[in-house]
């Protein structure tokens, strides 16, 4: 591993980074995860410095890794809870009462602290697919401190992240791991497409046979499939997209199925902003679902994966997400979820 220098850079999406550093942070979080296995310590890495978290969206996993990162390392996470705070606005938006801009906040929390982790998606920005990513990569433009993406409307890469780190902790590397990201049926159409597009662009990035599942109308952004298309190509992988679940899902080693929201949720251009006709078209759809069946059809010894909450019953039966045990396939989804923590530490240790 070269040593790659990621001080002060913002970390908004996975595109921004080559593959060698990515392959960088990976190491880190190994190395990370086993010192805090064997009792090391690393509060010193970022003794005394302060991370500003501003979630507009709820949030169980990514608030309390980032928190529990920021003490291990020695420093300390600050919760901001929009409703408590001025709304930051877009520069040439109407500020209102309520609402103050963008690089005011950034620029005010950068005379504080040492990086802004923001989370926003969906209903903060009415369903506008890519306003989210705007807001955060206003926020970078502003400010002099890395900005974090803990989530937006497009990327989700510290979820991508875990997701890959756990990959590489079950089959020991990339090369000709099958893996699939596939729709899966919930009641719930309000679901983001970050994390299946930054699971495809990392598993394209670093090399594995990538399939991506899904019934026709529930197609991704058009930008990230050709981004994947041409990582495969580049780093001796492969990509393909099939409206077919069995499929899809047949000699898999990875098998990471969720649901994503259709394209008429969304504001025009993209959309028809229709919750309904996206709740019609889920419910064409119920027998996308992972049963233990269905993972009959993967590989031996496939790993189910999830970024959680998993949509029990829905998505997933219990049976499958609870097997962590035992012969054959197996489920990973606490590892993938305490993953988290490391990637985000050895992330947060590169750039602050």
């Amino acid at each position: 591993m070269n040593t790659v220098n990621l001080r002060g850079r913002d970390y908004l999406a996975e595109t921004d980074f080559t593959r060698e550093e990515i392959e960088t942070i990976l190491k880190v979080a190994e190395d990370l995860k086993n010192d805090r296995a064997n009792g090391t310590l690393h509060d010193h890495v970022l003794r005394s410095k302060t991370l500003f978290m501003l979630f507009y969206n709820q949030s169980l996993r990514t608030r309390n890794s980032f928190e529990a990162g920021m003490t291990q390392l020695g420093g300390h996470a600050h919760f901001l809870d929009p409703s408590k705070i001025y709304t930051p606005a877009l520069e040439g938006h109407e500020v209102a009462y309520s609402t103050e801009r963008v690089a005011d906040v950034a620029n005010v929390l950068a005379r504080m602290g040492d990086a802004i982790a923001i989370r926003c998606y969906g209903d903060p920005v009415d369903w506008n697919y890519g306003d989210a990513h705007k807001i955060l990569r206003e926020f970078a433009r502003c400010s002099n401190i890395p900005i974090l993406n803990m989530e937006d409307d497009i990327y989700h890469p510290f979820q991508g992240l875990a997701d890959v780190m756990t990959v590489k902790e079950k089959f020991g590397s990339f090369d000709g791991v099958k893996f699939t990201m596939s729709w899966a049926y919930s009641p719930s159409v309000h679901k983001p497409r970050a994390v299946p597009q930054s699971a495809i662009l990392y598993a394209s990035m670093l090399g594995m046979d990538v399939t991506l599942a899904h019934p026709e109308g529930m197609e991704l952004d058009p930008a990230i499939i050709q981004q994947c298309e041409n990582y495969a190509g580049t780093y001796d992988g492969s990509f393909r997209i099939t409206n077919d679940f069995i499929e899809g899902i047949e000699k898999a080693h990875v098998v990471y199925p969720k649901a994503w929201c259709g394209t008429p949720i969304f504001q025009p251009p993209i959309g028809e902003a229709s919750e309904t006709k996206t709740q019609e078209f889920f419910d064409q759809h119920k027998d996308w679902k992972c049963t233990e069946e269905i993972m009959t059809l993967a590989d031996k010894n496939a790993i189910y994966m999830h970024c959680l909450p998993a949509d029990r019953g829905f998505e997933v039966e219990d049976a499958v997400i609870d097997k962590a045990t035992g012969k054959g396939w197996k489920s990973v989804v606490y590892d993938e979820a305490e993953n988290r923590l490391h990637v985000q530490k050895a992330v947060m240790s590169l750039v602050m």
